[in-house]
Order: structure tokens, then sequence, then C-alpha cells
């Protein structure tokens, strides 16, 4: 007698194109590797005394009462009201409900760089192994309840653990799987596959469509005739291409129906000297920023551009920030979480940074820095849809998880103010994954996916990092317990 999931094999290899399973899965029993982080339990809670903010950008709920019935938001009380019969009560004074973070530029793998030194110097190839235990734990330790991948270097691998987070058997937030970078020659990472044609596009798309992907993400060296191709074969399969580009400008990109664009304006190389179609220039968008100041013509038309065409940008401010001197801060508590080969390549990286202070370079990376977040208030107030993630790749200055943080205290920066940032980094995540009916903000009758802080983020964005528990689904996780469960591997596994 053949094994189970031979048959089950044997019967999907009939069976056509494997639909993407759904991002947020229904609430699953609990396995036994998940139950030890659990600090309070699915069920009727009411957190009273208790600060909300709902992620709509509107002004904080002050002194409510937060109904949880089972994996649902059962209602926001105002101060004073009764709490049904029924309901575990517990004090939420000094804390803040927040919606659950929707990181739509997160990774769950960490790039390595063989034997680097403090010359920022290392040796081929550079690798980029999978963080599978860590990562999963860090996001959801810091408030991430959804995430998007937004390019695996292991589908199979993604695929695979989201299939045993939503079965209740590992601990982790829900995603959005994308499918393998779609890139040409010249990916800097030895697992890429490399695109060769158009035609070859198309396959690929369609082969990890099949497969269950739920997005997919184009890369720095594809053409405009591979990346129309993908585009077009995603869509015929009802999912979305976003792209870290470069090779193709924003305005190529856009014509060709790309649904989103990553990094900000930080890799848009239509202004670059001596660009050439079809290829990536040394510059990588340097240049375009430095020349695209917030409200010049060239900024308008293609903010314009993007609005009308209903293009999202991420913006992803952690990630850049590690090249402004002086500028990211070093907390022990990500520190904690590296191996000691991580935080020795962190520690070159920053350094060398952060020697770069008054110097032409250094200035020239502070002034492209600072037109970036002119430019994303500006796509904003034009009505554009600006999503967030901190694209923890390889540099320990952005972590899974303390990265999400992190942006919000950056898009406050810019001059959002703190909830409008919590808008950003939750219910305009939900709006483009279109689940904003179920996640994204507190309100009655959506999932229960949201964490609590100490402190109020709305005064002090920075309190966001404070976090006490996080529910999904209504269950509440314990936020420190995950993080002492990764203490020193990150880097590793």
């Amino acid at each position: 007698m053949k094994p189970r999931f031979f048959a089950a094999a044997i019967a999907s290899s009939f069976a056509g194109t494997v639909a993407a399973a759904p991002v947020l899965a229904p609430p699953p029993q609990l396995g036994p590797d998940v139950v030890p982080f659990v600090q309070i339990p699915a069920g009727q809670l009411a957190i009273q005394h208790v600060r909300i903010i709902d992620g709509t950008a509107a002004a904080p709920v002050e002194d409510a009462t937060l109904l949880i019935d089972g994996a649902k938001i059962g209602a926001i009380l105002p101060s004073g009201s009764a709490v049904p019969a029924g309901y575990r009560v517990i004090d939420g004074t000094g804390e803040t409900a927040l919606p659950g973070l929707v990181g739509m530029h997160n990774h769950m793998f960490y790039l390595q760089r063989p034997n680097i030194d403090a010359a920022g110097s290392s040796e081929q190839p550079i690798i980029v192994p999978q963080m599978t235990f860590s990562a999963p734990r860090l996001y959801l330790a810091n408030g991430v309840t959804t995430m998007r991948t937004t390019g695996s270097v292991e589908p199979y691998t993604d695929l695979a653990f989201k299939r045993e987070v939503d079965a209740g058997h590992l601990v982790g937030p829900h995603m959005d799987v994308t499918g393998p970078y779609l890139e040409g020659p010249g990916a800097f990472f030895i697992q890429a596959h490399q695109i060769t044609s158009p035609e070859d596009a198309r396959k690929t798309v369609a082969y990890w469509a099949d497969q269950g992907v739920n997005s997919f993400k184009a890369y720095m060296h594809i053409t405009r005739a591979e990346l129309g191709a993908a585009i077009k074969e995603a869509h015929r399969h009802g999912l979305k291409l976003t792209g870290h580009l470069c090779s193709v400008t924003y305005p190529e990109a856009v014509e060709l129906g790309i649904d989103n664009l990553e990094h900000g304006f930080f890799v848009n190389t239509q202004l670059d000297p001596g660009k050439q179609l079809d290829k990536c220039p040394d510059t990588t968008g340097n240049p375009t920023l430095l020349a695209m100041k917030p409200g010049s013509p060239q900024a308008n038309a293609l903010i314009d551009l993007l609005v009308r065409k209903h293009v999202a940008i991420t913006s992803t401010l952690p990630v850049f920030e590690q090249s402004v001197p002086l500028h990211s801060p070093l907390q022990a508590r990500q520190m904690d979480v590296l191996t000691a080969q991580a935080k020795e390549s962190y520690l070159y990286l920053r350094n060398l940074a952060n020697s770069r202070a008054g110097t032409p370079r250094g200035q020239q990376s502070a002034e492209a820095y600072k037109n970036d977040l002119g430019l994303e208030r500006q796509f904003v107030a034009a009505g554009g849809l600006l999503l967030a993630g901190p694209d923890p790749t390889g540099n320990g200055g952005v972590i899974p998880g303390f990265g999400d943080q992190r942006e919000l205290e950056l898009l406050v920066e810019a001059g959002f103010t703190p909830v409008e940032a919590i808008r950003i980094g939750t219910l305009n995540g939900a709006t483009y994954l279109g689940l904003q009916d179920r996640i994204g903000s507190i309100a009655a009758g959506k999932n229960a996916d949201l964490f609590i802080v100490k402190g109020n983020p709305a005064a002090n964005i920075n309190d966001v990092e404070n976090v006490i528990v996080v529910f999904k689904d209504g269950v509440g996780y314990d936020s420190a317990k995950l993080l002492r469960s990764v203490k020193g591997r990150f880097g590793e596994y």
C-alpha cells in the first residue's frame, strides 16, 4: 500500500494548476511546537483601559475595552463600559493595541559575504542561506502578523513553511509567498536562476504559479520584454508582480503593467547618465534620486504616472538608512539575536558607513536619503498607496521584526504622523493584498491580528518597540519567549 502523501501527489498531478494557498488560512489547532509560545489562549478576552490605534490614521481611542471573541475582534467599548459575562479580563492600563504589522518587503533569508573584512571586502560567491527557524519567530515577536516574502531564494521551503504554519505545526506570521527572483544574467547571489528570454520568464512564472506562490518579484537585470511577459503571465493567474528594478526604469515598468515598485524611489534609473535600454547601470539609480528633487517637474510627472496607473510603492527605509553616516541606532536587543559572525559583519559595515561622515560620499548618501523621504511624502499626498517593509537581507542593522518597527519610526522621521505611519505599515499593506476587510485595522468583525505595547506610539513612535503580546487569529503569543528562543541564532538558521 502506498503512503498517503504519495497517493495525494499522484492525485494532484492530474488536478491541473494548484491555486495559491490563501494568505490568511483558517485558524488551526495548534501543535506541540507552537503551544509553548502561547501566552493567552484563544477565547473570550476583554482588555480594559487600553489605548487603541486602529490603523486607519484616526486619533487613538483612549481608555477603551477591546473584546476578542476567539479568532475575531468582538467590539471596541468606550470607557466605563461593563464587560459582558464570560470574558477573561486583562488590565491594559498604560498600554496600546495596534493592528498586526503587514510586512510588505520581508525575507526568510540572510545574505552572507564570506570572509568579510573591515574594508567591506569579501570573497565570492555571495550566498544566501535560509533563516526558516529564526526569521518567522522574530517577525511574530515584534508584531508582524502578516508578511510578504518579496523575493524567495528557496521558494519550496517558503511554501512548505507556510503550509506548516497554516496547519498550526510551526510558529510564524501569515505569509504571502513570493516566487523566486525573476532575474537575468548578473545576479549577485549564486542561487538565482537567470532568466534568458521572455518565454523563459513566462514559463518560470507559470511554473511557480502552479506550485502555489502568492506573488512575484522582478529584479535588477531583467529586460523590458522579459518583465512584460512575466507581468502578463502573473496577471493571467490572478497574481500581482512587484519589482526591485534597475535595467528597467520606473516609467517603463509602469507602462508594462507592474503592480508595485520596491525601495521607494531609490532604485529608479530613468535619469542616470548613459542609461541604456535593458541595462542596469553601475550607478543603480543614485543620480536619478539626487536629481529628482521633491516637487520638481520630473518628480511630479513620475508620481502622477504612478498614481494614475495605481502602482503601489514599498518604502524600505531601514535598509537605506544603513548608508547614511551616524544615522542608524545600535541596539543591544538586536545584537542579541545575531550570531557572532553576523554581528562582526554588521559592525564592519556600520563602521565603514560611519567613517564616511563629512565626506562627499557620506553627504551624497544623506542627500539621496532626504530626497527619497520627500518623494514618499509627495507620493502619498498625491493619493498613492505607500506600503512598508524593512528588507532584512544581510546587514545586521536590518533584522526581521525589529526592522519592521524601525520602518515606522523612519516614516515619522520622513514627516508622517505616528498614526499615518502605522496605517502605512498595516492597513495599506492589507489593502494591496486585498485583505482590508479582514486585517490591517482594529474593528469589530475583523481578524484578531494585533499586538499590545507598553506606552503610546501615537505620542512616541518608538514605543512600538515595547511589545508585550502579539495576537494572531486571537491567540496571544509571548514576545519575550519568542525572542529568547532565537538568541544568537539569526544568521545561522
